[in-house]
């Protein structure tokens, strides 16, 4: 049987951060905070640990994320996940971008397991404090429980109660209005480290860490990410576009959908091309099932094939906006995430990113 401390150590030896950060996650065993049932793929039954302790252990230390609860805890064709233990790489690259410090005040918006609200418990100190805030009352009391010795208080609902204010906000799901609740709690100059999307149901989650800036919410992306959807926001997930139509026309594109998954580029393309839905699917492609970069925008669709094929219907413009898109950045020579910012005006429905190179605007309602 492995030696859970000893896989442990491992990984937080591993992890690139900060000496603080990594003290603070080696207080905190990460196999103290997983429950005996999670879920390792999308399809099939739930792992226990007491039916095979070793993969069990094998999944909680890799460095990703450990899916915790399917479907709201029911039950489906597809085991959606809906409560995580978060990658830990990431969590020390949110946390390391909130500046967290002893002394300070800390809301976290969505509570999961607890492992990430430990960590930051320790990081502010007996001088500071973590209020951690959790939609689901079953995750909420499991958490509690592990967290009783930590000095974190778990509040079950959508936000915190009372008036008081924070040094600084990490959200835990993705959004893509920020709710006023969460920034009407922020003090002066305190980061909200928030994963943000311009789709409701799927896509990329890149982290931005935003400020209050005169009348807007403005700050930088700092890394890609993949987050679950906050669940008051979450929407059923949308049909893949061109589900069963047939094409009206064939086109090319400049590089084929394996070498735009394989160069990570859909994030950077899902930001500089508003107005439209970037999907990704499998369908069959010469015998054999491959992947497709969709676009959609109404009842207008485009499939991006393996070789640059392109297949499309409706308005053959969206391949135009989505080619546009990918020369701008090509032309800048794909820069990283870090030099895209996101603003957001609490009293709009658009979120403006912007680049040295352009700026757009996604329509996000409220």
């Amino acid at each position: 049987m492995a030696d859970l401390n000893d896989l442990h150590a491992r990984l937080v030896a591993d992890l690139d951060t900060p000496e603080g950060i990594r003290a603070a996650f080696a207080a905190h065993p990460r196999h103290r905070f997983i429950p005996d049932m999670i879920w390792p793929s999308a399809m099939g039954l739930p792992l226990y640990r007491t039916a095979d302790p070793e993969k069990w252990a094998r999944i909680v230390y890799t460095d990703d994320a450990v899916t915790t609860q399917a479907n709201d805890g029911g039950s489906g064709p597809v085991n959606r996940p809906t409560s995580s233990s978060s990658a830990p790489q990431l969590m020390a690259d949110m946390i390391d971008a909130a500046n967290i410090a002893p002394g300070m005040r800390v809301l976290e918006i969505g509570t999961g397991t607890g492992w990430n609200a430990a960590i930051l418990s320790t990081l502010v100190g007996p001088a500071g404090s973590v209020t951690s805030v959790e939609i689901d009352p079953g995750v909420a009391a499991a958490a509690r429980e592990r967290l009783a010795r930590t000095g974190v208080r778990v509040v079950t609902g959508t936000t915190a109660p009372g008036t008081d204010t924070y040094d600084a906000a990490i959200a835990t799901c993705a959004v893509s209005n920020v709710p006023l609740e969460w920034t009407e709690r922020l003090g002066q100059d305190a980061p909200l480290v928030v994963p943000w999307t311009p789709y409701a149901d799927s896509g990329p989650t890149p982290i931005v860490v935003l400020r209050e800036t005169g009348d807007v919410l403005a700050g930088p992306f700092v890394r890609d990410a993949a987050f679950m959807r906050n669940r008051v926001q979450r929407a059923p997930r949308q049909r893949f576009p061109g589900t069963g139509a047939e094409p009206d026309g064939v086109g090319r594109f400049p590089l084929g959908s394996v070498e735009l998954l394989d160069r990570d580029l859909l994030t950077r393309l899902v930001l500089a091309c508003p107005s439209m839905r970037i999907d990704v699917g499998g369908r069959p492609w010469n015998g054999q099932s491959a992947p497709v970069v969709a676009l959609g925008a109404g009842d207008s669709w485009v499939y991006i094939w393996p070789d640059g094929t392109v297949t499309y219907g409706g308005d053959a413009s969206l391949l135009e906006r989505f080619t546009a898109g990918y020369e701008l950045l090509d032309g800048a020579d794909w820069p990283g995430l870090d030099e895209f910012s996101l603003e957001v005006d609490s009293e709009a429905e658009v979120c403006r990113v912007r680049a040295p190179f352009g700026a757009w605007e996604h329509r996000v309602g409220r």
